[in-house]
């Protein structure tokens, strides 16, 4: 019998056909999520669950299911508490976090609590340097910590109550998070009426809004296009380029200018062309193409090219000094000191061979 409700298989479809038909195999990440929120964790059976509804074996499964720490390989409580532990933090006092929990809690890395409650770990990183030392339960932050305010978060947890975290929505249980993950909305009423962003994180807006920054309109239905679309359009701009190349026709003689008794300087006329085509002559240079700006390239300059007798010189002074390998003996063995080793070698030889038969021929006798 399935360990797996019937809600779980039609929602395991569901995310099977946000894909293409010949890429369902894309959908195993979310689908591991999907298992883990109904049994807390990515069991024997959800590996083969999702080896199953995919066609795959469950080696391929077991291989993704291991590689994510998001994927937990056994029982882990409601509230996974993370302690970054990582250099910023620890610097500020991370691990003195760690430390405390692990003492009142009575649990160690990766270990949990005897209610089923919390399972605490030491994180290596949380990206949120600016906010440290930080931990999250269930992924949300909570910044700055303390040891002290970080024993009261878990006591409220194991007490029934759900802390409100420094940035980001409620708190909600590790399987709530799962269904998240796997790509479901959250529907506990006001999940994401609480919250917000830290003031850390709302620096770069704050100095937009003072600048008068601006993103350029987007409209967010704009279809995403194919590979065959993208290759087309940067073949056009390719092409227009190369238009533009082309020499322009002679321009009618000028008129004599008119003296208007202006000291300006003159001022160079702006290049005429287009942003779309100088970002298809960046991302796409050839050898017909010279992108100064482009990152790491430079414009071939055409130099005086060498005479012919000068690259015959180098090339015999280099093969002179690179004598090629032969048949001989390698650089370094001396034949003289080679036939002396040899013959000492061999009367050696022949002395330990005399020894052995002086005494076969003595034990003989006896």
């Amino acid at each position: 019998m399935s360990v797996f409700t019937e809600e779980t298989r039609v929602r395991a479809r569901e995310i099977i056909a946000r894909y293409p038909a010949d890429r369902s195999r894309s959908a195993l990440l979310p689908l591991l999520h999907l298992v883990q929120a109904e049994e807390g964790y990515v069991s024997p059976a959800g590996v083969a669950f999702c080896a199953e509804v995919l066609g795959l074996n469950k080696a391929q499964v077991g291989a993704v299911a291991t590689f994510y720490t998001m994927y937990k390989r056994r029982p882990t409580g409601d509230y996974l508490v993370s302690v970054c532990t990582n250099t910023m933090c620890n610097v500020l006092g991370g691990q003195e976090v760690y430390d405390t929990l692990v003492e009142h809690l009575g649990v160690g890395h990766d270990e949990t609590t005897a209610d089923g409650k919390i399972t605490l770990e030491h994180a290596e990183c949380l990206a949120a340097c600016d906010y440290g030392p930080v931990m999250t339960v269930n992924y949300d932050f909570f910044d700055g910590v303390d040891p002290q305010g970080a024993v009261g978060v878990v006591d409220e947890l194991r007490a029934g109550g759900r802390p409100m975290p420094t940035r980001g929505a409620r708190l909600c249980t590790l399987k709530e998070m799962a269904v998240q993950l796997a790509g479901f909305a959250d529907e506990r009423e006001g999940a994401v009426a609480d919250g917000g962003p830290g003031e850390a994180t709302l620096r770069g807006l704050r100095l937009a809004e003072q600048h008068g920054i601006a993103a350029p309109g987007y409209d967010p239905k704009t279809p995403i296009r194919s590979k065959a679309e993208a290759d087309r359009a940067a073949a056009e701009a390719k092409a227009k380029a190369e238009a533009a190349k082309a020499p322009a026709p002679a321009a009618p003689a000028a008129k004599p200018e008119q003296v208007t008794g202006s000291t300006a300087p003159d001022v160079k006329a702006p290049d005429d062309k287009s942003p779309q085509v100088r970002t298809a002559e960046t991302r796409q240079p050839d050898a017909a193409t010279a992108v100064p700006d482009a990152p790491g390239t430079r414009v071939p300059t055409d130099g005086a090219p060498p005479a012919p007798r000068d690259a015959q010189a180098a090339q015999a002074a280099g093969v002179a000094a690179n004598a090629p390998a032969g048949d001989g003996k390698p650089a370094g063995d001396e034949a003289g000191a080679q036939e002396r080793n040899l013959k000492e070698a061999e009367a050696e030889t022949g002395a330990a061979g005399a020894g052995s038969a002086v005494a076969s021929e003595t034990g003989a006798q006896k």
